[in-house]
């Protein structure tokens, strides 16, 4: 009987950990290869340091197709054009394919830029949703720095990811008032989100007060229920709105600089795929991380489908965040040994989230248990350590990638990084 072949699709942070991990739960029973676009992983939750020249880039890659290889895996950098489930093959942007008996979506999403006219990086605003996109908006702030001018921070509506938002904020702040520069650059915070410290998960522990607290201390102007409607050359038009969705005021703010977080959607190569995904492209799963219309296909990461956790008045999705994504890889890896060995796959993924969101000069660190809510955990603390826990985790992690480890790390950094052993992981 020949061995399985099993494809990964997508190299950032659930990828990369799902290869590593799938190869080593297996042990040689099946083939693994990754396709991606590119050869690199960039460890991204360091972009916001990138923005401000805290990071160079460089010192956040790693450059993958040897260690995949000392870890015998296939690496394909041509990147996909689209999965065809029924013919259990992934046509390859050059026009090749590679078949699969088992295929493991991690793409990532694309970024829905252009569903607002004049942002993104090709428009008026900047992004670091990518490390190219953040070591592009340095270049722009440091001529911001030259000629001081307000700046504009948040997330558009539909946005899933809060989080960098807020340390983007923050570190901006922190920057510079060590340029002396602060007193000449006010900011404003826009975000779709009910309220400061939402983050798309309802509020996890005090992160409402606290972020709250943290803008007030740091004299960033808020505006929540807020969508943005144009950007042009210098000016973000924005809507305000009342509970019910009803405009409540026009906004016109002035910029000099602005980075706002995009809506996601599906990745072209799994959009529009007859029972594959939703209409909006993301992965369709069940409880055990499988497509219900093509069983051999799991789906993991910021790639699947997650309805909000509750109405708001406008779109706020739900962060697939670091912790919860491994949870996935680990599933996932754990029901494919299962139907390797001809069982039906019983593992879940338990959907602990753990963030840290670091401010320059502190931060704040949450923990949910499980992310979405009612929750077992529902803790949040802040203070400098966040800020040195950031560091510890980005060296950690990047190391974890480069050595191709296939132990799970979110548990560890929950009690050891933290040092919250009271909060009794399991």
């Amino acid at each position: 009987m020949s061995e399985s072949h099993i494809v990964v699709l997508g190299a950032g942070l659930g990828g990369t950990i799902a290869a590593y991990e799938i190869r080593a739960a297996l042990k040689g029973r099946a083939r693994v290869t990754v396709i991606n676009r590119g050869d690199d992983y960039w460890f991204v939750p360091s972009n916001p340091w990138v923005a401000v020249g805290w990071r160079e880039p460089e010192a956040i890659r790693v450059h993958l197709p040897p260690v995949m290889k000392k870890h015998g895996i296939a690496y394909n950098n041509v990147g996909a054009a689209k999965v065809h489930p029924a013919e259990n093959r992934v046509e390859l942007l050059d026009g090749s394919a590679i078949d699969y008996d088992y295929l493991v979506i991690a793409t990532g999403p694309e970024l829905a830029f252009d569903e607002i006219p004049g942002f993104g990086p090709d428009g008026h605003t900047q992004s670091i949703c990518h490390t190219d996109h953040a070591a592009a908006a340095y270049i722009r702030f440091e001529e911001l720095c030259a000629n001081p001018r307000p700046i504009v921070v948040g997330a558009a509506q539909g946005a899933s990811c809060y989080g960098p938002a807020y340390e983007m904020a923050m570190v901006l702040d922190t920057e510079l008032k060590r340029r002396k520069i602060r007193d000449k650059v006010p900011m404003t915070f826009v975000t779709p989100e009910p309220y400061i410290g939402h983050l798309g998960l309802d509020g996890v522990g005090d992160t409402k007060s606290m972020l709250e607290s943290e803008m007030r201390d740091r004299h960033i102007k808020w505006l929540t229920n807020t969508r943005v409607t144009q950007v042009e050359d210098g000016v973000l038009h924005a809507e305000e709105v009342n509970e019910d969705g009803s405009l409540r005021k026009a906004h016109d703010l002035e910029f000099g600089w602005a980075m706002l977080l995009p809506a996601f959607r599906g990745v072209a190569a799994v959009r529009d795929v007859p029972g594959l995904s939703n209409p909006r492209g993301f992965v369709l799963t069940d409880k055990h991380q499988r497509n219900p219309t093509w069983p051999n296909i799991f789906g993991l990461g910021v790639a699947i489908a997650i309805p909000p956790v509750g109405p708001t008045p406008l779109p706020v999705g739900v962060p697939k965040t670091g912790f919860m994504i491994e949870s996935m890889v680990t599933a996932i890896a754990q029901n494919l040994k299962q139907i390797l060995d001809g069982e039906a796959p019983t593992h879940e993924a338990t959907w602990n989230a753990i963030c840290l969101a670091d401010f320059g000069d502190g931060g704040v660190a949450f923990v949910a248990k499980p992310q979405i809510p009612p929750r077992n955990t529902n803790w949040s603390a802040s203070g400098k350590w966040v800020h040195l826990a950031k560091i510890g985790f980005e060296k950690y992690f990047l190391r974890k990638v480069r050595v191709g480890e296939s132990e799970p790390f979110y548990e560890r950094l929950a009690l050891h990084v933290l040092g919250i052993k009271k909060l009794h992981f399991k």
